[in-house]
C-alpha cells in the first residue's frame, strides 16, 4: 500500500479481518504480540546455539569471525523471503542487528 500510513493499513487489516468475523482489539493484538516475542526469543536463542557452534569450527580451524561474503549470503536470502510488510531495509536494519550480536558471542567465546 504505497502512500499510506500506518493507521490506514491497520484500519484495512482491522476491516477485512471484521468481515470475516476475525475482529481483534487492541489488547488481543498485544496478546498476539507477546506470544510471538517468545517465539522469536526461542529462535533467536537456537540461533544463536548454531552460531555459537560456527564460532568453535572457526576457532579450531583458524578461520575468521568476521565473514563478508556470508553476511551478504544471508541479507540476500533474507531479502528474497521477506513478503512484508517490512520494507526490505527495515528487515536488513533488524538483520544487521543480530548478526553484530552473534559475531559479538563468537568473539567472545574465542
Amino acid at each position: 500500500m504505497v502512500g499510506t500510513t500506518t493507521l490506514q493499513r491497520v484500519l484495512v487489516h482491522a476491516g477485512a479481518a471484521a468481515a470475516k468475523g476475525d475482529w481483534m482489539d487492541i489488547s488481543d493484538w498485544r496478546q498476539k504480540i507477546d506470544e510471538l516475542d517468545i517465539e522469536i526469543v526461542r529462535l533467536i536463542n537456537k540461533r544463536a546455539e548454531a552460531a555459537r557452534a560456527i564460532g568453535e569450527i572457526k576457532r579450531t580451524t583458524d578461520l575468521p569471525v568476521y565473514e563478508p561474503r556470508r553476511e551478504q549470503d544471508v541479507f540476500d536470502r533474507v531479502r528474497k523471503a521477506n513478503p512484508g510488510p517490512l520494507a526490505d531495509a527495515e528487515l536488513l536494519h533488524v538483520y544487521e542487528r543480530i548478526i553484530d550480536v552473534m559475531r559479538t558471542l563468537q568473539r567472545r567465546d574465542r
